[in-house]
């Protein structure tokens, strides 16, 4: 081997080694950055010697690919167990104690105590207490549930906001890399905020990623519409200003297609649009419908039929907006749970006599004025106990008591919550998993690399003293010449 040949194999060494510690330090440097993937200089045979040929970037498609969709997966998840907290401590409260059956029956206590001393008015006005409060807890839970659709469909609109952004980025760095690719430089920064991107976007869809002729990569959602091909495409959302009883949610909207509506409380969807689309419009909705039958429930087991023909039934202890008409038996009446209300007739505060109670508020059921009648209030709480037809969460129609009615309302939120606390579980560690075999292959490991810094230490000095000793031979050949 001749000196020249000594001297430029040196150099070369020299210089990977220093691209190959630039590469280590910029690894190490980044350790704690989550949306960094790992490089390694990549060496190549170079007679003489050899050179840094690329720089490569740690990927794995396959994986990232199954962890998208497990990030989208267990975003949509943990937005419904989210939610569905939110709507039962809303309407149910702390351990229940404003649910709709914790209160009914209450009341059903009250007026069978009041039917056991029905002159007592003390115990009649625990009575119109009794009835106030339930009525109250039924206009504010109403309330309550059209707040929530409210703040579902305001986030959807965040949501709809803040992934069109993400296209927008996502097209100036895509393009950059299609640019680099195209000119054969290095886009590897490009490349991460890229992956870092699809992340966010599957946090609020489902998608999958093509990648195409020089980097490029096209975006589709998990029911085929195109949310990216070279140019972002449109996704829209017409918020709602107000919600009330029976109004319907707009849908998302991408590249004309509407997003869709996931199920289950394990829910089937991915991305929390998809998810705040089903509590906005599936759970709140059947929540309202149930609050709504407990209305209609109480109105007709309160009711007052006249005793001479033509025997016209009107509402009692509870009345609605529709009065002196009674809501339709059998059949959801929206909004009836916003409008129920305590009839004034029995309320004190309002100049109402408590013990029209006992004696019938639109009719007189105890002409004689007995002070022990107690015929009406017996047969409320036989009413509360009185099969009826209800709607149930879901639509379907079954007979059965106001009481057991309630009671059902609780136990179908109380289920929901169970089944997507399970799923959160399942899907939080299919996550995990996805995670961590990504990141085995992508992430840095700053004992590797120091032990990799240590080998290219000891590679430049062992350059080093060869330059060294190249340097020393040509001064002597120098010196022979001279």
């Amino acid at each position: 081997m001749s000196l020249s040949s000594a001297l430029s194999i040196a150099q070369n060494s020299l210089l990977n080694t220093q691209r190959q510690t630039n590469v280590v330090s910029r690894n190490i440097a980044n350790a704690n950055n989550v949306d960094y993937a790992r490089r390694s200089a990549t060496l190549t045979s170079l007679a003489p010697g050899s050179r840094v040929a690329l720089i490569q970037r740690a990927t794995d498609a396959a994986l990232f690919k199954q962890n998208l969709s497990a990030l989208s997966g267990w975003t949509a998840q943990n937005a419904i167990v989210s939610g569905l907290d939110t709507l039962s401590f809303q309407v149910n409260g702390v351990d229940h104690a404003t649910s709709p059956a914790t209160l009914v029956g209450k009341l059903q206590d009250a007026i069978q105590l009041y039917s056991t001393t029905p002159s007592n008015r003390s115990l009649g006005q625990n009575v119109v207490e009794m009835a106030r409060e339930l009525s109250s807890s039924l206009n504010s839970s109403s309330a309550a549930v059209q707040s929530f659709r409210s703040d579902m469909d305001g986030q959807i609109a965040s949501g709809v906001a803040e992934l069109n952004s993400l296209l927008s980025d996502f097209k100036k760095v895509n393009d950059e890399i299609v640019l680099a690719t195209t000119a054969g430089r290095e886009a590897l920064d490009a490349m991460d905020q890229r992956d870092a991107i699809l992340k966010r976007v599957s946090e609020l869809v489902p998608i999958s990623t093509i990648t195409r002729e020089n980097n490029d990569t096209m975006i589709v959602t998990a029911d085929g519409a195109m949310l990216f091909e070279t140019d972002p495409r449109a996704v829209t959302f017409d918020p709602t200003p107000v919600y009330g009883p029976g109004v319907v949610g707009a849908r998302v909207m991408v590249d004309g297609v509407p997003l869709s509506r996931a199920v289950g409380a394990n829910t089937s969807g991915g991305g929390s649009l998809a998810a705040m689309m089903q509590l906005r419009d599936v759970y709140a909705v059947d929540m309202q419908t149930q609050l709504d039958e407990v209305a209609r429930g109480l109105v007709e087991a309160f009711s007052e039929t006249d005793p001479a023909p033509p025997n016209t039934t009107v509402p009692g202890l509870f009345t609605w907006s529709g009065s002196p008409a009674m809501p339709a038996s059998g059949a959801v009446q929206v909004g009836l749970a916003a409008s129920i209300s305590l009839n004034m007739l029995v309320d004190p505060t309002k100049g109402g006599d408590i013990e029209r109670l006992r004696d019938g508020i639109a009719f007189d059921y105890n002409p004689s004025d007995h002070g022990s009648f107690n015929e009406r209030l017996l047969g409320f709480v036989n009413a509360l106990d009185t099969p009826m037809n209800f709607v149930s969460a879901g639509g379907s129609l079954k007979s059965q008591s106001l009481m057991t009615y309630t009671t059902s309302a609780v136990s179908w939120l109380e289920d929901a919550r169970k089944s997507a606390a399970s799923g959160a579980e399942t899907k939080s560690a299919a996550l995990f998993r996805s995670s961590e075999a990504l990141s085995n292959i992508t992430n840095v490991n700053v004992d590797e690399e120091m032990a990799l810094m240590l080998e290219l230490e000891q590679s430049y000095a062992a350059s080093a003293k060869m330059l060294q000793m190249l340097d020393e031979m040509l001064k002597t050949l120098l010196s022979v010449v001279r």
